[in-house]
């Protein structure tokens, strides 16, 4: 399963991030344009808040499955744990913010073949040694992730897990 992390407030940027447009397309068009090679083995997912008519919109005719996440107040995590209870019958879910306008279909596929060679392990982008998203997270630890809380998703509980659960790819596009 991909879950796109749609769903937050954007306070500093004043709109929907999911709806803010860089080079000519929304940034969730653009986000499952970059998924659309993927929709045929995998439950694309958009996590999104409620009352959210535009972005199905801009979403238009895309192979994708809109989760309102009615908790988005409580923070990311709120996300976090829509998507993995959607994904609860997934070997693993990759968890992936709306809002990286640089991500490639290549770098999904990178992630995915990493996790393929290690299916218990989360393989995530490298930030500063630590993982961050986009993360592919196996079911083995659904029911860890799910303990999370707050506006920090998955950043502290992933630094806890210990080194052997975690592979890190450099994922410069995700950077931007």
């Amino acid at each position: 399963t991909i879950a796109v992390l749609a769903a937050g407030y954007s306070a500093r940027l004043g709109q929907p991030k999911a709806l803010a447009t860089v080079n000519g397309s929304s940034l969730l068009g653009r986000t499952l344009a970059v998924l659309r090679p993927f929709a045929a083995s995998a439950r694309i997912l958009v996590i999104v808040p409620p009352r959210c008519g535009r972005l199905r919109r801009v979403a238009g005719a895309d192979a994708a499955e809109f989760v309102l996440n009615p908790r988005r107040v409580d923070g990311l995590s709120t996300s976090v744990r829509c998507a993995i209870l959607r994904a609860r019958y997934s070997a693993a879910v990759l968890l992936l913010p709306v809002d990286l306008a640089r991500l490639t279909s290549r770098d999904v596929e990178r992630l995915v073949a990493c996790w393929r060679g290690r299916r218990r392990a989360v393989v995530a982008r490298c930030v500063d040694g630590n993982a961050a998203t986009p993360l592919i997270l196996p079911h083995a630890l659904y029911q860890s992730a799910l303990r999370i809380s707050g506006d920090q998703g998955l950043r502290e509980w992933g630094r806890r897990l210990p080194r052997s659960r975690v592979t890190l790819l450099p994922l410069p596009s995700a950077a931007a």
